[in-house]
């Protein structure tokens, strides 16, 4: 791995993306190409890539070298390799094409993020923060309390959980973060030990993002995902942003329901789906 291959990532990456209306690598596998090279195991050819990182596999294949078996080919490496092991494989995007694949390398589909969405110009329910509570912007003091929420909060979680103090700085070195787009909620009589948090994204002046929204689980039942979702889809509202997204996971009906309550809508296009070959 080196630079001139992570530059062809991005170019091919860019021109799926455009072609498909979605990245073909999500923000984790990212941070491992930028920051972990050891962790990730890459090929890459004149019109298409595979990465392996952390245990799960992303292949694209330029939108103009398509239907040629580049992507069988790509996938058949590693699965070569791996005769009677586990593979996880991401499709960001519910593409016919690697549904295909999948059936013939035997990967079982496993998984769906849905993504939902709203209009910015949809009216919201008033924010309104209860006496003693106070919601504000990120400082670099609450780091470690915005890692042990996030830990609490995902633990069971198959990515966000594994977020550690590393991690975070990675992300927050990132050229979209923004700390004032980072809100966290705590008592007013504990400062400095925080009850949840929601981390906004700004993709563009067009789009912005649910990014995390995570309570500590010793105290829901208090209202605060919502009051945090609120509060976040003002802040983004005021960036001037068209559109929100989020990403959940299809059996995730609690969140489903709130995010619908909000305005958000999906569309049936628009889930990401892992695929498992097990060993």
């Amino acid at each position: 791995m080196d630079a001139r291959q992570l530059d062809r990532i991005a170019e091919i990456a860019a021109a799926a993306e455009r072609a498909d209306g979605a990245a073909p690598l999500d923000e984790a596998t990212w941070l491992v190409l930028r920051n972990h090279w050891d962790r990730a195991d890459v090929v890459t050819t004149a019109d298409g890539f595979a990465v392996l990182a952390d245990g799960v596999l992303s292949v694209t294949v330029r939108p103009t070298a398509r239907g040629e078996g580049l992507g069988r080919a790509l996938v058949e490496g590693y699965v070569s390799e791996r005769p009677d092991g586990p593979l996880r494989a991401w499709s960001h995007g519910d593409h016919p094409a690697a549904a295909a694949l999948a059936r013939r390398f035997g990967f079982e589909r496993v998984r769906e993020l849905w993504v939902m969405r709203r209009s910015a110009s949809a009216p919201l329910p008033p924010v309104v923060v209860p006496s003693g509570l106070v919601v504000r912007g990120y400082s670099p003091a609450d780091a470690d309390e915005v890692v042990r929420v996030n830990a609490a909060a995902f633990a069971a979680h198959p990515e966000q959980g594994a977020m550690d103090a590393t991690n975070l700085a990675e992300r927050m070195a990132e050229p979209w973060f923004d700390p004032a787009g980072l809100l966290v909620a705590e008592d007013a009589a504990s400062p400095g030990r925080l009850l949840g948090f929601h981390w906004t994204k700004q993709h563009s002046a067009e789009l912005g993002e649910v990014y995390v929204v995570g309570i500590d689980p010793a105290s829901q039942g208090r209202g605060l995902g919502k009051l945090l979702t609120l509060a976040g889809l003002r802040h983004l509202a005021d960036r001037g942003v068209a559109e929100v997204l989020l990403y959940v996971e299809s059996d995730n009906r609690p969140a489903i329901a709130v995010y619908s309550g909000l305005g958000f809508t999906h569309a049936g296009s628009d889930t990401h789906v892992m695929y498992e070959r097990r060993g």
